[in-house]
C-alpha cells in the first residue's frame, strides 16, 4: 500500500474563477464570516497574497475545533491556481507527513469548474486517506460560491 497519494475533486461553480482566485489569495481573513461553521479564525502573516506569506486557520472537521498553519508555495494568475503547504496542525504532527493543497479553476461548457488537489503522504499504511479534509473542502467552496452568487 502506498504512503503517497493524491485525492482531486471537481466541482462546477456559479462564480467566476477570478473571484475564487481572489478569495483564496488575498481575501481569505473574509471567508470565516462567509463560511462560520467550517472556518472560525484566520490570521495571515506576511503580506496576503504573496509566496511565501504564511496563513494561520482555526476550523472544524468532523465535529472537532483543529488548526492548520499553511504557507503560500505558489500562485499562477492565468489559470487562478494556488498551491498552500500545510507546515503545522494536525494533519501534518497527527496524520500526514506532508499535505498540499492545490486549488485552481478551469472552463467547463458555459461555466467554472474548481479543481481541488490534496497531495499527502501518509505517516503510516494505517491512516486514513483525507476524504473528511476534501469533504471539508467541499462545504466551504460551496459556501463561498453561495455567498459569491448571491452579490
Amino acid at each position: 500500500m502506498a504512503l503517497s497519494g493524491k485525492l482531486i475533486m471537481y466541482l462546477d461553480i456559479k462564480s467566476r474563477g477570478d473571484i475564487f482566485h481572489e478569495m483564496f489569495r488575498h481575501r481569505l481573513h473574509d471567508v470565516p464570516s462567509i463560511s462560520p461553521d467550517n472556518l472560525h479564525g484566520c490570521e495571515i502573516d506576511g503580506q496576503p497574497g504573496a509566496v511565501g506569506s504564511t496563513v494561520f486557520f482555526e476550523y472544524t472537521r468532523d465535529g472537532k475545533k483543529l488548526t492548520a498553519k499553511a504557507m503560500l508555495e505558489e500562485v499562477d494568475e492565468k489559470n487562478h491556481k494556488l498551491v498552500y503547504n500545510i507546515i503545522e496542525g494536525d494533519l501534518v504532527e497527527e496524520l500526514y507527513k506532508s499535505f498540499k493543497i492545490i486549488f485552481h479553476v478551469e472552463s467547463k461548457g458555459d461555466g467554472q469548474l474548481a479543481i481541488w488537489t490534496l497531495e499527502f503522504e501518509k505517516m503510516n499504511t494505517s491512516m486514513p486517506y483525507p476524504t473528511s479534509f476534501m469533504d471539508y473542502m467541499l462545504n466551504v467552496t460551496r459556501d463561498l460560491d453561495a455567498h459569491n452568487t448571491s452579490q
